[in-house]
């Protein structure tokens, strides 16, 4: 009698042997191989099934294997994780705009299994079955990379993907990234950093549709101000795409009157968060009608705003929009930060960055009247636009799509690590910031196709490897089973990829 049996080893790999055993109860062992991961422990066990049937058609291991008597592996890769990846890199027709650059595929594909250095991209291929270039010839493309005519290139795929047209809305956000290093250099420079860092940064603007697909991104000194990076990101935009009109659409943070002024000048349309300073005079008419009375969930006041002069006058509209759940959240947090403040004023605790401790001659007071101030403008959200007969929907929907621009600049700095760079020169920088950006347009279709955060498609198809083993002059294949998640997945992508 013959069977198949597995044994652990001393280095916890896994021994594949074919037992022969008589009724007399002696025995012979043939060792097959030595397995390390559950594909290789399948193809093992396929040869081990193999050699038992003697006449139909034996596989000559004899011939083939090493002294040792393991059988050789002579392929191992996560096909169907970079299947999957390379599947979405193909739709959104960057293996045409790039003229099949085998690199710059390498480069971005590997940011989206395990972001890490250029050089330790080559660690991470080799891990997923890929052979990538060498290290010196990665470094000469960058320069490649980094060109405008490159990420043009890049942008006018992604645009075709998304599909412009005369009204195209587009939404519009900058972030900053950081770097390793104390010193400025004119391109990476100390500037504001809403998470309050010091070290030397770039400026980053990020155009997108509005569903947060990337279309566009450039990078600006570290000390230029927010503000003064929409229009030239846009009109680019336009310029590229040979678009005559886009309404776009931003964060307060952005307006300032002559960022507006300026947006007007050129011609474009604009939706932005509106600074709300004191109580608007329709809510307060509301409220000196309706004495008493609370504002009723989702009210909107529409205020025509015309400004300027007659040969500048300038026309907006302002939605007031009031709901009660963001005014329960408002107030809950300046309770929170006026109790800290009453203890702040009467020294039990130290003074910390609180806009209600009010100083005056080295005396602490609590300031009543921005608390005031405060309260009465909770739960209000201003929407400023110029667009000719807008609707409180339209307007307020299309700014509250502003969460998929900031969701894609999360991807960059977390699933796809875009900051710290580590790179000094300015080529080195853009062609990072070109390999992170078409790596967030593939993370993004995956993410649409399949329902899943991309770290999570990744560690799932990631563990499942095709490998194929070398017996006598035949190589057998194999591969990890895929679970029903798996395959639905990919399924997916498969499917999305059809329908494009």
């Amino acid at each position: 009698m013959a069977y198949v049996r597995t044994v652990k080893t001393k280095s916890d790999a896994i021994a594949v042997q074919i037992v022969y055993s008589n009724r007399r109860g002696s025995r012979e062992i043939e060792h097959i191989g030595s397995a390390h991961t559950p594909a290789e422990l399948e193809v093992l066990k396929a040869v081990a099934q193999q050699r038992l049937h003697a006449g139909q058609d034996t596989l000559e291991l004899e011939d083939g294997l090493p002294a040792d008597g393991e059988a050789p592996i002579v392929a191992d890769r996560a096909r169907h994780l970079w299947e999957a990846l390379n599947t979405g890199y193909e739709v959104l027709g960057f293996e045409r705009v790039s003229d099949g650059d085998e690199v710059f595929r390498d480069l971005v594909l590997g940011r989206i299994i395990e972001p890490t250095s250029k050089l330790d991209t080559i660690r991470v291929l080799g891990e997923v079955g890929i052979v990538p270039a060498s290290y010196p010839t990665i470094k000469r493309r960058l320069a490649t990379y980094a060109t405008p005519e490159w990420r043009a290139r890049i942008a006018q795929a992604c645009a075709g993907h998304v599909g412009l047209g005369p009204a195209t809305l587009v939404l519009y956000d900058v972030t900053t990234l950081y770097f390793e290093t104390d010193e400025g250099d004119g391109f990476r420079e100390p500037g504001f950093s809403k998470e309050r860092r010091l070290e030397p940064q770039i400026t980053v603007g990020l155009l997108t549709d509005a569903r947060g697909f990337p279309l566009m991104v450039h990078a600006f000194e570290g000390n230029k101000a927010e503000t003064r990076t929409m229009l030239p990101v846009v009109q680019s935009f336009m310029a590229a795409h040979h678009l005559p009109e886009v309404t776009v659409v931003a964060d307060a943070g952005m307006m300032s009157e002559q960022n507006l002024k300026d947006l007007e000048d050129a011609g474009l349309k604009f939706i932005v968060g509106a600074r709300i300073p004191d109580v608007p005079y329709l809510v307060a008419q509301w409220q000196r009608d309706h004495p008493g009375e609370q504002l009723p969930d989702q009210h909107i006041f529409i205020q025509p705003w015309i400004m300027g002069p007659n040969a500048d006058k300038r026309k907006r509209t302002i939605f007031y929009q009031y709901r009660a759940d963001r005014a329960r959240r408002t107030l809950k947090g300046i309770d929170t930060q006026i109790a800290k403040a009453e203890k702040a004023v009467a020294g039990k605790v130290a003074v910390k960055r609180n806009r209600f401790v009010q100083l005056s001659g080295g005396t602490r007071t609590v300031n009543r009247d921005l608390e005031a101030k405060t309260r009465a403008l909770a739960g209000l959200k201003g929407y400023v636009t110029n667009l000719d007969s807008p609707t409180a929907e339209f307007v307020i929907g299309a700014y509250h799509q502003l969460w998929q621009v900031e969701k894609s600049f999360r991807m960059s700095k977390s699933d796809l690590r875009a900051r710290p760079i580590f790179h000094h020169k300015k080529d080195s920088i853009e062609a990072h910031l070109t390999i992170v950006f078409t790596a967030l347009a593939v993370t993004r279709w995956l993410e649409r196709a399949t329902g899943w955060s991309i770290k999570k498609l990744v560690q799932t198809l990631r563990r499942y490897r095709s490998i194929a083993i070398q017996t006598g002059g035949h190589i057998l294949h194999a591969g990890t089973p895929l679970d029903p998640a798996a395959r639905e997945a990919l399924t997916a992508i498969q499917k999305a990829a059809g329908g494009h």
